[in-house]
């Protein structure tokens, strides 16, 4: 497929640029990931940033996102006098593609090249300078476990966490002259090495200058990754490899073909469709796979097993997009979720699952709304009963406190009695074993997002038959009605007495990332917290136009304090428009909500500047840490022009799209394609709209009205049209 609308055809891995976001605005950057779309393998080039001087070696494979590698090559000429586990090198001409890497190791004149698989990969490496005096050599490198070699292959593993291990089973297409262990710097007679960056160094005579070698990985054992490598690219070349990968990424990328808008517009799109592949993870291999949720091998039978996946980030957006383009993945994804609630000691969803299994990072538990979203808009191939009974359990028998997997104790008992999180007053004591001496309570972050799984679990019940619980869950889904402050119209935190804290600043009061209060972010975004329930959110601030003031608002109130001091304590919290964040996922549905209070103009507008003013195809185009999709699953759904605010439900409201035409491949056999006519950055405004030909004035369109496939055209214009759409 070639992508029109540019100077040459592209196809769309093309327009993918690892590098957008490799510099971050404050805390986490992206990271230019070479990976197939959702397999375990993994690699990214290791520096300490991407204005780093060395490379620390070349990685065989990343386990988590963010993650540092495990195992460690590094090539080098053997005239050295102290050898180290990892070679540092100066490094030139690097390039990045999704599923290739290149570059030039200058100091050492050696040149390498990297192409993957799912589960296996293949260095070349080029050793080029005719001076120098040693011999070819590789050091082979496991920070914390054991490597050996047989004489034809090195095998063996690296600890990870909570008892799991990463296997690696390396061939060098030519034999070495030798092996040996490198220990505290020296080389020592030995083939095989244990313990903290157990060493192997491979010599290869000085006119060995090409060097190739393939190695798979596991998480099972290292037979499983010998059978890894043998299985995908034993007999293949490395630009046999380097194709088959390309034509993979072409295939998922081409589900949404764009066309028109601008070159970086493009760019944009396709490098935030592709880090939607990332996470999470396919760790099932050859019908087995090895679980970190209680520590076993598992037969698959025929379904891949996921993890990797940080759900309080991928709920909002990311789940959806897949809902939309791939449905059948993520219905495996959602039955790797009920496997993980069995595998574990108790019957709960997890909400951070890695490949070392559940963190239980953040605040909330929604897990349960993608069970929703997908049971909601027809998937069904995963156990509904064990999800719901797995989602319930999480929320009533496990404690609320955040980053904590402890059952529920008195924080618990008083939110289900009172029906909110009790917050401490400047100076009280903590005394709830369960509660993270950083992240602290986030008493009204966890209220607001408990309604809303609350509120989930409520639509389960009656979809599964469950009267009373689904009465019960409804009424707790109103819970954030507690908090709400109606002389200030802001979520407010109560103390156990019922009294709101008082005074009370929402830009600042809360200590660090306002973990007392909120999380991560401030009053001012968890005002907008509740997308299970706007139209009651509404009628709290007193009706439409009040709504849209506060909306208004929240962009025009200004920091109150210097960057330095602001940052300092918010460090979430940039990608600023007064006290709007579009750095943090709590932000995304919120320039969408004018569309629920009349003014959908102002959505058009608002997203289409602030994707302009924070998205960009350069260094620094992400304003806060993307999270392995969790951000850019926005700019997507964003730049096809609608969103799904509220996941759970079928409707997606409409924003103002990017680009001339979109066309996505629904996976049912059906297409639906987004047209506009007289687009362009200055024309951001709909004037009109039809649907499969008929006039179309909704700022909603329904998900199976989607999936039946047709056709919506939007005629864009310079200027608002105010009174066009209706919410009706």
């Amino acid at each position: 497929m070639e992508i029109s609308g540019c100077n040459e055809a592209k196809q769309p891995v093309d327009y993918v640029n690892p590098y957008l976001g490799n510099i971050s605005h404050l805390l986490v950057p992206t990271f230019p990931t070479i990976h197939l779309p959702h397999s375990m393998l993994r690699v990214y080039p290791e520096r300490g940033d991407f204005t780093g001087d060395v490379l620390n070696g070349l990685p065989i494979v990343v386990t988590s996102h963010r993650g540092s590698s495990a195992f460690n090559l590094s090539p080098l000429y053997t005239e050295r006098e102290e050898l180290t586990p990892v070679i540092k090198y100066s490094y030139d001409n690097e390039k990045i593609t999704p599923y290739k890497y290149h570059v030039y190791l200058d100091e050492e004149d050696i040149t390498v090249d990297y192409t993957l698989s799912h589960q296996s990969a293949i260095y070349k490496i080029n050793f080029g300078n005719e001076d120098k005096n040693g011999n070819s050599t590789i050091i082979i490198n496991s920070r914390n476990g054991e490597l050996k070699w047989d004489g034809s292959a090195i095998s063996g593993y690296q600890n990870l966490a909570n008892n799991t291990k990463v296997y690696l089973y390396l061939v060098p297409e030519l034999l070495p002259v030798s092996a040996s262990v490198l220990t505290d710097g020296i080389l020592k007679e030995g083939h095989s090495a244990s313990g903290r960056n157990a060493s192997l160094v491979l010599k290869w005579p000085k006119d060995y200058k090409e060097l190739t070698f393939r190695y798979g990985i596991s998480f099972i054992d290292e037979d499983q990754a010998r059978r890894n490598m043998e299985r995908e690219v034993a007999d293949k070349s490395f630009n046999e490899i380097a194709e088959t990968s390309r034509n993979i990424w072409n295939d998922e990328l081409g589900k949404i073909q764009v066309s028109g808008g601008t070159e970086d517009d493009r760019f944009l799109f396709y490098t935030s469709l592709y880090r939607t592949y990332e996470r999470p993870v396919s760790i099932s291999e050859d019908g087995r796979y090895f679980s970190a949720f209680d520590g076993k091998v598992h037969d698959d039978f025929g379904r891949p097993f996921y993890t990797d996946d940080w759900i309080w980030d991928s709920y909002r957006a990311h789940h959806p997009l897949r809902i939309l383009i791939d449905a059948k993945r993520e219905e495996d994804i959602l039955n790797s979720f009920v496997l993980m609630s069995e595998q574990m000691e108790n019957l709960w969803l997890p909400t951070f699952p890695e490949i070392t299994g559940d963190s239980r990072r953040m605040n909330s538990n929604h897990g349960v709304i993608s069970i929703l979203d997908a049971h909601i808009k027809g998937l069904g191939n995963f156990d509904l009963k064990k999800a719901y009974m797995a989602g319930k359990g999480a929320i009533m028998d496990k404690t609320l406190a955040p980053w904590s997997g402890s059952p529920s104790g008195e924080l618990d008992k008083f939110y289900h009695e009172k029906g909110y999180i009790p917050a401490l007053r400047e100076g009280e004591e903590e005394t709830i074993p369960e509660v993270h001496s950083f992240e602290r309570r986030q008493p009204v972050a966890v209220t607001l997002g408990t309604s809303y799984d609350q509120w989930s679990l409520a639509q389960l019940a009656k979809s599964l038959g469950l009267k009373n619980d689904y009465e019960y869950f409804m009424n707790a889904s109103f819970n954030y009605r507690n908090l709400f402050n109606s002389e200030t119209g802001f979520f407010h935190p109560k103390d156990k007495d019922g009294k709101f804290i008082q005074p009370f600043d929402y830009r600042y009061d809360g200590g660090m990332g306002a973990r007392g209060f909120y999380g991560e972010n401030n009053g001012w975004i968890y005002r907008w917290d509740v997308p299970h329930n706007i139209p009651d959110l509404i009628d709290l601030m007193g009706g439409k136009k009040v709504f849209v003031d506060n909306l208004d608002n929240m962009f025009r109130e200004p920091l109150g304090k210097s960057k330095y001091d602001f940052y300092s304590q918010l460090p979430d919290h940039t990608g600023n428009v007064g006290q709007f964040s579009m750095a943090n996922e709590p932000s995304l549905h919120i320039p969408y909500l004018y569309n629920y209070a009349g003014e959908p103009w102002k959505t058009q507008k608002r997203v289409r500047t602030l994707i302009k003013q924070w998205f960009r195809n350069d260094l620094m185009g992400i304003p806060g840490d993307e999270d392995g999709g969790g951000l850019s699953s926005f700019v997507v759904f964003s730049q096809m022009g609608f969103y799904p605010v509220t996941p759970g439900t079928t409707e997606y409201t409409i924003g103002s799209p990017f680009f001339d035409h979109v066309k996505i491949n629904l996976g049912n056999g059906n297409f639906f394609e987004i047209e506009t006519i007289n687009n362009s950055p200055e024309n951001k405004y709909i004037q009109s709209a039809t649907l499969n030909g008929k006039p179309f004035n909704k700022v909603f369109i329904d998900h199976f009205d989607i999936m039946k496939g047709g056709k919506i055209v939007f005629e864009m214009g310079n200027k608002a049209k105010r009174d066009y759409f209706t919410t009706d």
